[in-house]
């Protein structure tokens, strides 16, 4: 199996158009035609981690955080960065990140976390929709073809709007040619009269990520040797992208056994919070890694609590007697990740070897 097999299932389940504009997800170094002997999924990328790579015979490291976040210029000096990843190249491991992207799907980051508190399956939400995830694709096909063309798209994962699949909307109208030297029309001819045919406007929305797909199927289901088609990008949200999850604990507990059990489950040695608000908890929302940009919307939908990593002094202003904000540490709040990327890779190769590190590579201590 070939490095690019593994990225191509990985990116199955949160592909890399979902990354943030500012992130560098993907394969960093490497070759993805090379055949992988194993994989080894780790949070951040460390000297340790890239010696046990190679310890546990594996070439492909898969890690949430990227090793290269910013430009790099040379690899001649002697910085952090710099030194791991020549190593990496030397010793032929290849690194892929898989970061933001998988911020972004309701299965990815928040899932592991939300799954390690309790929080249940049933209800959970993404706490954050972002618009312009949707595209509509508007095409022309004769009559005699709608049906073949139609099927096609749906098989993509076109046309599936919230619990519905399947989904497109037909209009029967009439659709004028006039075939010019050169071409091979599907109805008459160079020195022919113009053309007038029966034609289906048919129209299908899909997710942007799915645009390749969506364009490789219209063209090979068509009949036309030019297929008139136009895309748009809509405001829509897509219910299953986006930033942060919100969901319900199965029942609600006391403040300071909410916090306790966080404490226990991530194996804390200290919990930041804004002022406590002697009422229970039931309605969480949750952001693995930074994410006071989403404190507002836990607030707007009514979050008792907001659990997420590093706050600064002013965020916790915010709160304002409306919510109890929780930093757990950034490592803390993914470190179940990890887990996750294991377990989703064995589900797809299970004869594949994928390894979860044991190395602890969070740079935060605390002296108690």
């Amino acid at each position: 199996m070939k490095i690019s097999e593994v990225i191509s299932k990985l990116e199955q389940w949160a592909p890399r158009a979902l990354q943030e504009g500012y992130d560098n997800a993907g394969l960093l170094s490497g070759d993805a035609d090379e055949e992988c002997r194993g994989a080894l999924c780790c949070l951040d990328i460390t000297q340790k981690v890239l010696e046990e790579a190679l310890e546990q015979n594996c070439n492909l490291i898969i890690a949430h955080h990227p090793l290269v976040f910013q430009s790099i210029k040379s690899l001649a000096g002697n910085t952090l960065v710099n030194r791991l990843l020549v190593f990496a190249i030397k010793n032929n491991v290849a690194v892929y990140a898989f970061h933001t992207n998988l911020d972004n799907v309701l299965s990815g980051v928040n899932a592991a976390f939300a799954n390690k508190m309790g929080i249940s399956p049933i209800g959970r939400q993404i706490l954050y929709k972002k618009s312009r995830q949707v595209a509509k694709l508007y095409t022309y096909v004769p009559k005699t073809h709608h049906l073949q063309v139609q099927k096609a798209l749906y098989a993509t994962g076109a046309g599936q709007i919230g619990l519905y699949e399947n989904c497109s909307f037909s209009a029967l109208g009439t659709g004028t040619f006039r075939p010019m030297e050169g071409s091979k029309p599907f109805i008459g001819s160079t020195d022919g009269p113009l053309e007038t045919l029966e034609e289906i406007k048919l129209e299908v929305i899909f997710p942007v990520w799915l645009k390749e797909n969506v364009l490789q199927a219209l063209h090979n289901a068509h009949p036309y040797e030019t297929v008139a088609y136009e895309i748009v990008i809509t405001e829509n949200t897509h219910p299953e992208t986006g930033s942060g999850l919100i969901g319900n604990l199965e029942y609600p507990l006391e403040e300071t056994e909410f916090l306790s059990l966080i404490k226990a489950k991530f194996h804390l040695s200290v919990i930041k919070t804004s002022p406590l608000m002697n009422k229970k908890v039931q309605k969480v929302a949750i952001c693995g890694g930074a994410g006071s940009f989403l404190i507002s919307h836990a607030i707007r939908q009514g979050a008792d609590v907001f659990i997420t990593s590093d706050l600064k002094y002013h965020d916790y202003f915010e709160a304002d007697g409306k919510i109890l904000l929780m930093d757990i540490g950034h490592y803390e709040s993914e470190v179940a990740t990890v887990e996750l990327m294991t377990g989703y890779i064995n589900s797809k190769f299970p004869n594949f070897a994928v390894l979860k590190t044991k190395v602890i590579t969070n740079p935060v201590q605390y002296f108690t």
